[in-house]
């Protein structure tokens, strides 16, 4: 039996649910999905300018796992902006 997940501290609400490159349907395009988790990680390290142990301290997790959510949501990013698909943010599973 896994281990149950911590709740984290988050933050983090768009004022947008979409992204998407211009002058191409919505309903043409494949969608990657950013959680709220990922979307808190960015805006700690980028908006803020924390580093990796400060905003695993201020999302209460650890810092491996603020790296592995970071490490998530560049690799879901790069995707969408290489492959031109567009980003939807989404609850964090639970």
């Amino acid at each position: 039996m896994p281990r149950p997940r911590r709740r984290r501290r988050i933050r983090f609400c768009p004022r947008a649910s979409y992204f998407k490159p211009v002058g191409i349907p919505l309903r043409m395009l494949d969608v990657v999905y950013l959680t709220s988790e990922e979307g808190e990680v960015l805006r700690l390290k980028h908006q803020k300018g924390l580093n990796q142990t400060q905003g695993a301290k201020e999302m209460k997790t650890s810092q491996s796992t603020f790296q592995r959510i970071l490490r998530s949501a560049y690799q879901k990013i790069a995707t969408a902006v290489v492959e031109g698909k567009a980003i939807r943010f989404t609850e964090a599973d639970n």
